[in-house]
């Protein structure tokens, strides 16, 4: 955490988001972006004939750094532009070439330019660090994929899963996050230089009505960055439907992220399954005993951040006038960047806890036998007509022992609806015969298999993303 100041900072900087992240979103890293692309341009002009020097273009990039912000900031105050202000700013370190940077483009030649790349290069962050989640989850998987477990629906006892199996669905969500980010990342596009209602008019001038010059400045432009693709048409931005896919896979993570710890802070309720507990860790200030599940509890809160912060796209794309309009701008400037940081600290929070989790095998071996005689009573009805019995007459008598046994449960006693069977003639059947058919792994289906090569295919499909090692979450 960085020490108190006397201005407010955003938590998901000074506590949660990564050091790659909060890098990739900062002013230096954005306006180093458009001076790259000052440089590309540059460079594409002066190869396609333009009036721009090889000189002038060396100057432009031996200056990318360092930025003088003071200069910049001093200018917009006086003129109320920002892009005009770096163009000054720039000039001022490159005066050489002060005449030729942004010939022929419009602000959003950079600005959305930059956050095209920006956003890029964060969602294959990501990414990368989704997949960590992913192979830790799946080897959790694999390591409890026959772990008998209580089953439930409605949060009510039903039958029995095993922990892997379990596992296995938070792991199914967390997949399909991994390939909606993959979907959206194939979908980016560059936007190019288009000009101020993306008909390219400043250079149709510029170029004297070559158009094929045009497009081979923009697949310069284009190639220089890593796309192979400019939208086909465009106004004076990119889409903004673009913003509203990547917000929306943002908030995906944080839904999937939400039901992964919201599930584990039940399990933890029962102490069944347990976020990571470090030696010296303090649950509570006023009760020394409490193991909170604080870390999924942070998960939850950031996640409804996140899935609130996607709002944004919808609207903003949705009122986006004829070619252009400024209203996206501000907006944009924050929701952007904070779901990005956001969703950044929610992974991140997901590495800790899939790398700790610890399953008290002992707990969730008590909660499967004090529920397995219920779930057993259709397998005893049918060893119980086999030796003769009235399948309805019986079915009736497991009804009435098992409200019995279920009411002495609630009075705090133990479960004693074997020993109420065993001692009903009806059945024929004795209480250890009951007990062998107690035995848990005839109740969990195909819970290890459906396991097994569920998250074998996950844990291969993960690895082949090239996880990258997030930094250890700061708490």
């Amino acid at each position: 955490m960085s020490p108190m100041t006397e201005q407010y900072e955003s938590p998901l900087a000074s506590r949660y988001a990564s050091q790659f992240m909060l890098r990739q979103f900062s002013a230096e890293k954005r306006i180093e972006t458009w001076r790259q692309l000052w440089v590309a341009l540059a460079r594409a002009e002066h190869r396609l004939g333009l009036p721009v020097t090889a000189e002038q273009v060396a100057e432009l990039a031996a200056h990318v750094h360092p930025i003088d912000f003071a200069a910049a900031a001093e200018k917009e105050k006086e003129i109320r532009h920002d892009v005009m202000a770096h163009i000054y700013a720039y000039g001022l370190q490159c005066p050489r070439a002060r005449g030729i940077i942004h010939l022929g483009a419009t602000s959003c030649y950079v600005t959305d330019n930059a956050d095209l790349i920006l956003y890029r290069d964060a969602l294959r962050y990501l990414r990368g660090q989704l997949a960590t989640v992913l192979v830790q989850l799946s080897e959790f998987a694999l390591r409890y994929r026959d772990l008998p477990a209580l089953g439930y629906t409605h949060y009510q006892p039903a039958q029995l899963v095993t922990v892997g199996k379990r596992a296995t669905l938070w792991l199914q969500d967390f997949l399909l996050d991994l390939e909606e980010l993959e979907d959206v990342l194939r979908a980016i596009r560059f936007l190019g230089c288009r000009g101020t209602t993306g008909t390219e008019a400043s250079f149709v001038d510029l170029f004297d009505g070559d158009t094929a010059k045009i497009d081979e400045m923009n697949r310069m432009i284009a190639a220089e960055f890593g796309f192979t693709e400019c939208y086909g048409v465009c106004g004076q931005t990119y889409p903004r439907k673009l913003d509203s896919r990547i917000l929306n896979a943002l908030s995906s993570i944080g839904q999937s992220a939400y039901r992964f710890a919201g599930d584990l802070r039940l399990l933890q309720h029962d102490r069944q399954v347990e976020e990571p507990f470090e030696e010296a860790q303090v649950g509570s200030s006023a009760m020394p005993y409490k193991r909170n599940p604080m870390r999924c509890e942070r998960i939850c809160s950031l996640s409804r951040y996140l899935m609130a912060d996607a709002l944004n796209g919808p609207m903003t794309a949705s009122t986006q006038w004829l070619e252009r309009t400024l209203d996206d701008s501000a907006n944009r400037r924050i929701s952007l960047p904070e779901a990005f940081l956001c969703a950044d600290a929610v992974i991140r929070l997901l590495q800790n806890v899939t790398r700790g989790l610890h399953v008290n095998e002992k707990i969730v071996e008590k909660f499967v036998n004090e529920y397995l005689p219920f779930i057993a009573t259709e397998n005893v009805m049918m060893e119980a007509v086999k030796r003769g019995g009235d399948r309805q007459q019986l079915h009736e008598r497991l009804r009435q022992h098992s409200m019995a046994a279920t009411a002495e449960m609630k009075e705090g006693r133990p479960c004693d609806l074997l020993e109420r069977l065993a001692g009903d003639e009806a059945f024929g059947l004795t209480l250890e015969e009951l007990r062998q058919v107690l035995e848990p792994r005839r109740y969990i289906g195909r819970s290890a298999e459906q396991t097994e090569q569920f998250a074998a295919a996950c844990l291969a499909r993960a690895r082949a993303v090239g996880p990258l090692a997030g930094e250890d979450i700061r708490l």
